[in-house]
Parts: structure tokens; C-alpha cells; sequence
């Protein structure tokens, strides 16, 4: 029976271009598994959109000398288009700029402050003297009062993923103009987060299907106790307080950037011109999955299920697989100093699949994975181009030279034959398993040991060799590798897209992939066969030093 899937991704804030960080983290994971259950016959919804109204967007712009919005159209035009070349799949992908947006998002407000849930009180908020104006938390930096990180933020601290207050902070000082902030009294709307502790923890312990990473990283937090936030701030750029005499305070971004994965599912109802078909995905049996990197656990596994009971009548998460984060060639990504593979300049010289296969196979599900460039080109050319590719190439080549350009016709298969194309099937099965429980990094393994061991196979059969003496044993061996690479293309297409198309269509099949199902289906003795094309391009190793000097150069042009 087919199942309804709802997929919410991270929302990316758009004040700057995507670095595969991010890709790692969140976006690709999210796409493989959108496909896969596509392929299955389950009805998805994937969403995501630009989070514009992040402090970092302003931030961005007051150092360009913009608006936030000159800075936010740039940015997101740049994630639709990486989203396109990379082969990210999602059903909508819009912006927190919206008027439904803003509509959905006041309206959650609205609601919890009418339960109770949300109430007024004073906070103490930094006060820059110099600038003139309440600091948003992002404009607060200083030392992390729990792990003495001396990069520590008024809203987060990203080396040990506390969730912090400005007041938190040891030494802070004002992120543009460096000087020290005053604390001033200021009043706000606060989010009653700890009338929750006792249903979160309960409905927490029962999700023994997360990963563990998630699942204990939230019950810590929960042990700790949750305390009250607030969810306003005296800034201009933002979605309005709907309430009269707060004109000039707005919804922090913390609190509506969640809302958006359920404002979203209403503009892609809204844009099928089926307003309530939102609710499928929202309410019953649905299955929610939110992909998202490790620094956002907290607000999903707790925050946004708070506001989800308080609301009330809308499905809590299934599952929260979130990523660890990725390194790149051994050091920690850093954006404010330039060390990242910006996913733009990625695209620019090198095809989607690769990256997606790299990403795939060393994937940072349970612990940090790094990224190098030899890495790269390394699993490019060991695996894709020589193991898969090749076992694509040289039987299809040999089978359009050798039989009239078809499939050739077989009799009865032998025992060799029929264990791989077993282990082809037991293949498909094995990888919708894991793909159904989020386990990418061993789908990959499970497929391409599946290639590897075609490639023995066909080395053992040797048709070559037999083609002139023994042209049926020699028909066997290729009738078999090309059940098995049909297989391949099946099992490969949520990881690389663009290849497993390529390969349908070079197979003789009409349409896409995903119209056949995630079924082992062997082409026709008689199929007609285009001509064979390479699936991927080798790189050249020089490659690997070439982008390396272009890493260390942009690093030292930044100090």
C-alpha cells in the first residue's frame, strides 16, 4: 500500500552561496530519499525556501550597503539554480517573504498566545550605545559559557550546538562595531517552552527509530530542562507582531523559520489549485521526516514539536536524521574565512553526479566526514568511471557490435548467471531497506559491491573471448550484465539522477526511470539497443592540486 511521505529540508539563510556543507548536511540526503520514495509509488511532498529574515541576511546587507532584499533575491535566484544543476528535487522551494508565509506564521502566533502558551514579559537585551539600537542575538558575539568557544554567538554556540541567550555570553561585544553592549529592559513575547518538558520527554523516549546521535543529544536537553524563550525582537526586518502597539517589534526568525515548513505545504496546495490538499501531509498516518544538519536537532526535536502540541490537530515528526557535520581536507569548514567548496563554483567546472556519488558513499550520518579533492577524484575514477562506468560501457558496447544492436536472446541461464542476477535482486531489496530507514552511506556500499561483483563475473565469462566459438555461452554473459546494470540504474537513480537517465535511455527504454517502479526489471531479449556512450569522464589528477592552491589562496586572501 503506498504511503504519504512529508520531507521539510533546512531552510538555507539567503545571505550568502551554498558550500557543500550544507549539501552534506541536509539537501542531498533529503533528495535521495524524496526519489527513492517516488520510484516506490509513495506520494511526497519535499519543501524548503530561503530563509530571509535570518539576522544574518542583515547583516550581509548593511556590510554590502544594500537592502536585505537586494541581498535576498540575489541569493535565492543562486539556490534555485544550484538546486537545478545539482539535481535537487524539491516540489517547492520558496522564500519566508511571502504573504502566506507571514499569514501562516501569525497565525500560529496568534493561536499559542491564545492557549497560553505564549505570554509578555521584560528581558534583558544588549543595548549598542554607539549604533544606536537593541542588538539582535547574531549581533552579539563573545566566549561560550559551556565550552569556552571564543566564536560563540548570541543565539547559538556552533562548536558544542548550545542554544544560547546574548546575556549567556563571557566578554560580548557588538558584532559591528566591536564595542561593549549595554543590557537594557525591553518587553517581548515569550514561548511557554517549559509547560512542554513532560510531553516532549515522553514522546521523545518513544522514538526509538531515530538515530542515536539525535535521539541522545535530545533527551540530554531535555534532562537539562527546557526554559522559556522569547520570540520577538526590536528589529525592523521581519514579520510584524500582529498585535497593536508592537508595530515596531517583529517574529523572530528562530520561532516563524519552522512554521515555514507548514506555510510552505500550504503555497504548493494553494499553487495546485487544491487549498486543502495541505492537510495529506499534515494530519493521519503521514510519516514527517525533517533533514536538517546537527545545529538545528534542538529546534526540531523540541521546539517545533512544542509549538506543534500547542497548536494542536498537526502530525508531530517521524524523524529527524540529521547529519553530522562535514570537514574539508581535515579542517572544519569556515565560511567567514573562506574555507568551503562553494557549490556554485562546483558546478561550474564539474558534473552533479560525482559530487552526489562522493557525498553519498561518505556521507556524515552518525559522525563527521571530511571532503578532499583527491578523495574526489579518486572515487570518480576508481569507482565511477572504472568499476560502474566501464561495466556499463564494455557491455553495451559489446553487445550493440555482437548482436544486431539488441539484447541477445538466451536460452536457460546457468548457475553463475542466476546466483548474480539473485544478488542483483536481493540488491534492490537490501537498498529499500536501508533507504526506507535513512541509512544512505551503506545503500551505497550494498550497490556498488553489486557492480563490482558483475565485473568479476563478466571477467570470468569472458564473451569476449567466446563470441566466435561459443556465441550462446557468450550471449548468456551479456544478457546477464545487462539485467544486472538495469539493476544498477534502479538502485543508483536517488543518488546520481543524471546517469541512471542516461542509462535507461541507453538501455532502450522509453521514459524515465521512475516509471517502472523500484522493480528489478531485465530487459527483453530483442530490445533495441542505442549507440553506447560513456556514463562519466575520467578526471585528471592534476585536479586535485589545482584546487587545492585555489583553497589556500582564497583563505589567505581573506586574512
Amino acid at each position: 500500500m503506498a504511503e504519504r511521505i512529508f520531507i521539510g529540508v533546512a531552510w538555507p539563510y539567503a545571505n550568502g552561496p551554498l558550500h557543500l556543507g550544507h549539501i552534506a548536511g541536509a539537501y542531498l540526503p533529503a533528495d535521495i530519499f524524496a526519489r527513492y520514495h517516488r520510484v516506490k509509488g509513495n506520494e511526497v511532498l519535499m519543501v524548503s525556501g530561503s530563509d530571509q529574515h535570518g539576522t544574518p541576511v542583515t547583516l550581509r546587507a548593511e556590510a554590502e550597503g544594500k537592502t536585505p532584499q537586494e541581498v535576498v533575491n540575489r541569493y535565492h535566484q543562486g539556490f534555485l539554480d544550484c538546486w537545478k544543476k545539482l539535481g535537487i528535487s524539491f516540489d517547492l522551494f520558496t522564500t519566508t517573504e511571502t504573504q502566506n508565509h507571514a499569514h501562516v506564521a501569525q497565525d500560529f502566533f496568534l493561536k499559542l498566545l491564545d492557549k497560553g502558551y505564549i505570554y509578555k514579559d521584560k528581558m534583558s537585551l544588549p543595548y549598542c550605545p554607539k549604533c544606536v539600537r537593541f542588538l539582535p542575538d547574531r549581533y552579539v558575539e563573545g566566549t561560550c559559557p559551556y565550552c569556552g568557544s571564543p566564536r560563540a554567538r548570541g543565539d547559538q554556540c556552533d562548536d558544542c550546538g548550545k542554544p544560547l541567550n546574548p546575556a549567556d555570553l563571557i566578554n560580548p561585544h557588538c558584532s559591528i562595531c566591536k564595542s561593549t553592549p549595554e543590557i537594557r529592559d525591553s518587553e517581548h513575547f515569550f514561548l511557554r517552552l517549559s509547560a512542554f518538558s513532560d510531553r516532549l520527554k515522553s514522546w521523545v523516549q518513544e522514538q526509538s527509530h531515530w538515530r542515536s546521535n539525535v535521539l541522545n543529544f535530545t533527551l540530554r536537553y531535555l534532562t537539562e530542562g527546557l526554559r522559556d524563550r522569547a520570540i520577538t525582537r526590536d528589529i525592523e526586518w521581519g514579520i510584524p507582531v500582529p498585535l497593536p502597539g508592537y508595530e515596531k517589534k517583529r517574529i523572530y526568525v528562530w520561532f516563524e523559520a519552522v512554521i515555514g515548513y507548514l506555510s510552505a505545504s500550504k503555497e504548493w496546495a494553494q499553487s495546485k489549485g487544491e487549498d486543502e490538499r495541505w492537510r495529506k501531509f499534515w494530519e493521519g498516518d503521514t510519516k514527517g521526516y525533517y533533514f536538517i544538519g546537527k545545529d538545528n536537532i534542538v529546534f526540531h526535536t523540541i521546539i517545533w514539536p512544542a509549538m506543534l502540541m500547542g497548536y494542536e490537530g498537526l502530525n508531530l515528526p517521524y524523524n529527524v536524521p540529521a547529519n553530522e557535520f562535514l570537514t574539508l581536507e581535515g579542517r572544519k569548514l569556515s565560511t567567514s574565512h573562506n574555507w568551503a567548496v562553494w557549490l556554485p563554483d562546483y558546478l561550474e567546472r564539474y558534473p552533479a553526479d560525482p559530487l552526489r556519488y562522493l557525498m553519498s558513499a561518505n556521507m556524515p550520518e552518525t559522525s563527521d566526514a571530511d571532503f578532499s579533492w583527491r578523495e574526489f577524484v579518486r572515487r570518480n575514477n576508481d569507482e565511477l568511471v572504472a568499476t560502474y562506468g566501464n561495466l556499463v560501457q564494455r557491455t553495451l558496447t559489446f553487445a550493440y557490435r555482437n548482436f544486431d544492436r539488441c539484447v541477445p536472446s538466451v536460452g536457460e541461464l546457468d548457475a553463475e548467471s542466476n546466483a548474480l542476477l539473485k544478488k542483483a535482486e536481493d540488491t534492490l531489496a537490501t537498498v529499500d531497506r536501508l533507504l526506507y530507514t535513512c541509512h544512505f552511506r551503506e545503500a551505497v556500499r550494498e550497490i556498488m559491491a553489486l557492480a563490482q561483483e558483475a565485473n568479476r563475473y563478466l571477467d570470468n565469462k569472458a564473451p569476449w573471448k567466446k563470441i566466435n566459438e561459443d556465441r550462446d555461452s557468450a550471449a548468456t554473459a551479456i544478457f546477464t550484465i545487462i539485467g544486472v546494470i538495469s539493476c544498477l540504474k534502479t538502485v543508483f537513480y536517488p543518488f546520481l539522477p543524471f546517469s541512471s537517465e542516461r542509462l535507461h535511455r541507453l538501455l532502450g527504454f522509453d521514459g524515465e526511470v521512475g516509471d517502472r517502479g523500484w522493480a528489478f526489471t531485465v530487459p527483453q531479449a530483442g530490445q533495441r539497443l542505442p549507440p553506447p556512450e560513456h556514463l562519466f569522464a575520467k578526471l585528471d589528477d592534476k585536479i586535485v592540486e589545482k584546487e587545492n592552491a585555489l583553497l589556500e589562496q582564497s583563505i589567505l586572501h581573506t586574512n
